[in-house]
């Protein structure tokens, strides 16, 4: 297996606080790898390590076979890394930034400039070239995000929450390009940290993080298999009701609300049994019950029950 991306045991503290506790990955050429968890799990310290912007207290980073603390420069020509707060220069074209940091990365005049016009062309840019950064939509600057870290023609990229705050269609936009950076040729290798579990499910493998460890790790369709037969999907009214009563019976975990359905994940075994309770209890509470029935598992559910995990 060709690893670009190799981490061993890395730690970070901050005073007392274990930022990243432990994390060791293993990353190929061509795979997507999808790094989730709750807000303040470690995920863009685990980011800023693999890069080289924080010094690990412990364990060590390669990138394509390179030491990122012992052989920084040579690591960093190796990837491609688009921040959370990535800054444009809003008073400069498209182009222009473009330019920039394929200077900034030590891309010659005759080098910089056929290449940025190609990775514009990839991202959907090659019209706005002279249109000025601060004048672009959210979506746009994601995209031209995207270009200034691909302008390098990196091994691997590092994406940490690329899409937050951008619509649906644009996220779209955004995973198409990244599969296709994976597809075309050798494959590049992609980190990326998601709030969102559609994009979750798009990765080739999923580490949950939680309290600075990965405590879970595998494919989409794995770790959706560890709550096979325990979701129960509820539709009725009131909802409240169905609720309430759903969170008093004794074999239930848990119940969230999805659109205008709720899930209730149950003991491994028990989905039968709390079928028949929830049924007669919420019809004795003055509710009704449209449908309640055992369902695939999403990876919303494996997230939730993750993160309540001890």
């Amino acid at each position: 297996m060709n690893l670009l991306i190799k981490a061993t045991n890395l730690r970070k503290f901050f005073g007392d606080a274990r930022a990243v506790d432990g994390v060791s990955l293993e990353i190929a050429g061509g795979e997507i790898y999808g790094l989730v968890g709750p807000d303040g799990a470690g995920k863009t310290t685990t980011m800023r390590l693999l890069v080289g912007a924080l010094r690990a207290d412990s364990g060590q980073a390669e990138i394509c076979g390179y030491n990122i603390e012992k052989q920084t420069e040579q690591a960093r020509a190796q990837f491609g890394y688009l921040s959370q707060r990535f800054s444009l220069y809003e008073d400069l074209t498209v182009l222009e930034n473009i330019r920039f940091f394929a200077e900034v990365r030590g891309l010659k005049p005759d080098e910089w400039r056929p290449r940025s016009l190609e990775i514009l062309d990839f991202v959907g840019l090659e019209k706005f070239t002279d249109r000025r950064a601060g004048q672009l939509s959210g979506g746009m600057k994601q995209k031209l995000g995207l270009a200034s870290a691909l302008v390098t023609r990196p091994k691997v990229l590092l994406l940490d929450e690329p899409t937050t705050g951008v619509d649906p269609v644009t996220r779209q936009d955004f995973w198409q390009l990244v599969i296709r950076l994976t597809t075309q040729g050798e494959g590049v290798s992609v980190i990326i940290s998601t709030p969102y579990m559609d994009e979750a499910s798009r990765c080739h493998r999923v580490g949950f993080m939680k309290d600075g460890r990965i405590i879970a790790e595998d494919t989409p369709s794995k770790l959706r298999t560890k709550l096979n037969g325990r979701i129960l999907e509820l539709r009725g009214a009131p909802i409240k009701v169905l609720r309430r009563v759903s969170h008093q019976d004794v074999d239930v975990e848990d119940v969230q609300a999805f659109g205008d359905k709720l899930h209730v994940r149950v003991g491994k075994g028990k989905a039968q049994e709390v079928i028949s309770r929830l049924k007669v209890q919420i019809g004795s509470e003055g509710g009704h019950v449209d449908e309640l029935r055992v369902v695939n598992t999403a990876l919303e559910d494996v997230f939730i029950a993750l993160s309540e995990s001890k």
